[in-house]
């Protein structure tokens, strides 16, 4: 679990690249908000959450990144379902002190132009 990177992620890489190649500027993992959001706009008051689907526990019957791993359910059972409470705890926390949430889950990064047009309808 050592190696398991909490940022600068290859979902989170993709999403960056996007986004900057869209014109806009933001900062990173700011440590003064609640969770370190992944990407900042802080004038625009908004952040966009990368989530990999399958430590963040991606919940759509049709997404093929989060499985259950199938040995030590004892272990990761409860492990993932803490990683989902302390999702809706910091997304609760954001939009409670005025920030706007945009969360991006790993496997909806394989169209472009579909998530081009998402973050530029969150963005404005």
């Amino acid at each position: 679990m050592s190696r398991v990177r909490s940022r600068d992620t290859k979902p989170e890489l993709r999403v960056r690249r996007l986004v900057h190649g869209m014109g806009y500027r933001y900062r990173l993992h700011r440590k003064d908000l609640p969770g370190k959001p992944d990407l900042v706009f802080g004038p625009r008051r908004k952040v966009i959450l990368v989530h990999g689907c399958f430590w963040h526990g991606h919940n759509d019957p049709n997404c093929k990144l989060a499985r259950a791993p199938k040995s030590r359910m004892e272990f990761w059972g409860p492990k993932l379902t803490r990683n989902r409470e302390r999702d809706r705890e910091v997304r609760d926390q954001l939009i409670e002190s005025g920030w706007e949430v945009l969360t991006l889950w790993e496997c909806e990064l394989g169209d472009g132009p579909a998530l081009e047009r998402r973050v530029k309808a969150f963005l404005g």
